[in-house]
């Protein structure tokens, strides 16, 4: 049995650069034992899981963080599922779906998520941990044998049942299709389905265009539509909530409901209010990310997002993270600065079919303003206008510098991640590494290139470049996007202690109402019509703008007396009502 992982990341090792100091550097290695091997076909070293003793002496020497080797835990008797290759990830057990429920997946980024969704559509066949052997599915099962996924992976092998599956990255359809909306969904299961949902996600305008001419959120729409117009019994979704706002991941968990009647669905998801308000159970995925995960028995839904909170599992008993994570009410606790920064009013902005207005307001000294509102409302359109990329009638008293993170990143620098940073900032800093590097987990992407960073990695890159610059005010677009919850707690909590160490102020623009509760001293909330017309009365406070918020979007959020989150009530439950008769659609 494994009681150690050693994980290599291919792309960070540089044998060429480093004359391999792993292998001259490692005790068992000097013993004559070949613990660290210089493979020539991949031009890679491998470690022998076997000899390695987790000195941890290759891993401080590494000058690219290449090398991460960990214990598992004791209690951890089974063997594994999947492993990406020698030194590669492993995956230990496997969550199952349910007939007539819908089964949450939450876990950080890098534990094995998505891979779960992948073995269990059919996509990867999973190999038992051994990478260099061709095992079969009948083999798993026995692994199974006795337990609800049993039947549901006979059924797989067989091909006896159908399934349906959204993709993570949409983003990446485009490369994938060339032609119009209408062709890409063309072959569908379900006309019916399908024109029902066109109506109801707002996606009947796009259908003749080309498929590189919608944004983030109408992919992801298109992408959910596709899956849920298959005639399947079971149905995946990965992150169906990126890209969308409040209104939008509300009508997209409704219709999951509706459509996954008698079916059975899963859903990964970082938006623990969407989980909240769609799943039935919950399991949780721990480990060290990139080295293994583990998947752990179904929850309740509370039960399973606190424990997840928690950091403990008690079956197992493992602690997987040293602090549990805890949230603040910062709708009562935080105290707006009386110094104002800049003020505005009377902005008014008009394009061919849209038009912003807002009638006043102001950003104080030492505060993050919270940015909250649908899709299509202005809220990019108020943050060019600060930043000065687009000009628009109306008075802005003061001129800043300002540093704008924008809501599409992309990898557009030729180099690295240490050469992207320091071209802005002394990152060797102690205090840089205090304040940025650790906070947003750099230390191990320093030496990838950019271009090649995932959806996660080139966010935290991208908001660490942005509040590298000099400057009076930080605006950040969407920054959870990518991000798993705690990376999103993570930067909030970086963002509430850098406008007050630095004395700066920030702007968060946010469609997750749980990032957006614990950095926001105040908030501007954008209502109107999408694509129409967009407005804002003035600067609130945060209780203000989520109560005017949640009414239209007809939700209303409880506070979770174990955490202090704020938690998503089931529509119409008692609790539900209650509160909307009180008009206290956030909790007070």
């Amino acid at each position: 049995m494994v009681t150690r992982i050693a994980v290599v990341d291919r792309e960070l090792c540089k044998p060429e650069k480093c004359q391999i100091i792993c292998r001259r550097v490692c005790p068992k290695v000097r013993t004559g034992e070949e613990c660290i091997v210089f493979d020539d076909k991949e031009k890679k070293v491998l470690i022998d899981e076997s000899i390695c003793i987790g000195c941890g002496i290759c891993i401080k020497k590494c000058p690219f963080k290449a090398i991460n080797i960990v214990n598992l835990p004791h209690e951890l008797k089974e063997a594994p599922v999947h492993r990406f290759g020698p030194n590669g990830f492993v995956l230990y057990r496997l969550p199952f779906p349910v007939v007539n429920e819908i089964v949450g997946l939450i876990g950080p980024n890098g534990i094995g998520k998505s891979t779960v969704l992948r073995i269990l559509s059919g996509e990867i066949q999973p190999n038992l941990g051994e990478f260099d052997k061709k095992v079969n599915l009948s083999e798993m099962i026995k692994m199974f044998r006795g337990t609800e996924l049993q039947n549901y992976l006979e059924m797989l092998e067989n091909e006896k049942i159908k399934i349906s599956y959204k993709p993570q990255r949409v983003d990446q359809i485009p490369k994938a299709f060339k032609g119009k909306v209408s062709k890409l969904l063309e072959n569908v299961d379900e006309r019916k389905i399908l024109n029902d949902l066109l109506k109801t996600f707002q996606l009947e305008g796009v259908m003749e265009r080309k498929i590189n001419e919608v944004s983030g959120g109408e992919l992801q729409r298109i992408a959910i539509l596709a899956c849920l117009a298959k005639d399947a019994e079971v149905y995946y979704f990965d992150e169906p909530t990126s890209f969308l706002d409040v209104f939008q991941r509300l009508n997209i968990s409704k219709a999951i409901r509706h459509h996954c009647q008698d079916k059975a669905a899963m859903i990964v998801d970082h938006d623990l209010a969407t989980l909240d308000f769609l799943a039935d159970r919950i399991h949780i995925f721990y480990g060290v990310p990139v080295a293994y995960g583990i998947v752990s028995k179904p929850y309740g839904v509370r039960v399973g997002i606190n424990t997840f909170l928690d950091g403990y599992i008690k079956e197992d008993n493992v602690r997987f993270r040293p602090e549990s994570i805890k949230f603040f009410t910062s709708l009562i606790e935080a105290k707006a600065s009386p110094e104002i920064l800049v003020a505005f009013k009377s902005i008014k902005k008009k394009f061919e079919k849209f038009e912003l207005e807002i009638k006043g307001g102001d950003i104080r000294k030492k505060e993050v303003l919270a940015v909250l509102g649908a899709n299509a409302l202005g809220k990019t359109t108020f943050a060019r206008i600060l930043s000065g990329e687009i000009r628009a009638s109306g008075e802005i008293d003061s001129v800043l510098k300002i540093s704008y993170k924008p809501q599409y990143i992309q990898a557009d620098f030729n180099g690295t991640v240490k050469e992207m940073l320091s071209s802005t900032a002394d990152i060797a800093t102690e205090n840089y590494k205090a304040e940025i590097i650790r906070p947003l987990e750099l230390e191990k992407l320093l030496e990838r290139d950019v271009e090649e960073l995932s959806g996660g990695e080139l966010q935290r890159v991208v908001i660490a470049s942005s509040l590298s610059k000099d400057a009076d005010l930080y605006i950040l677009d969407e920054p959870s996007a990518f991000l798993d919850v705690e990376q999103r707690l993570a930067v909030a909590k970086m963002l509430n202690r850098m406008v007050e160490v630095r004395e700066k102020s920030a702007l968060a623009i946010d469609h997750d109402l749980l990032f957006l509760s614990q950095i926001g001293n105040r908030a501007m909330v954008f209502l109107g019509e999408p694509s129409v017309k967009g407005f804002v009365e003035d600067v609130t406070s945060v209780k203000n703008a989520f109560n005017a918020f949640l009414k239209q979007v007809n939700v209303t959020f409880r506070k979770d007396p174990q955490t202090g989150r704020p938690r998503a009530n089931k529509l119409d439950s008692q609790l539900d009502r209650e509160q909307k008769e009180k008009g206290n659609y956030f909790y007070v």
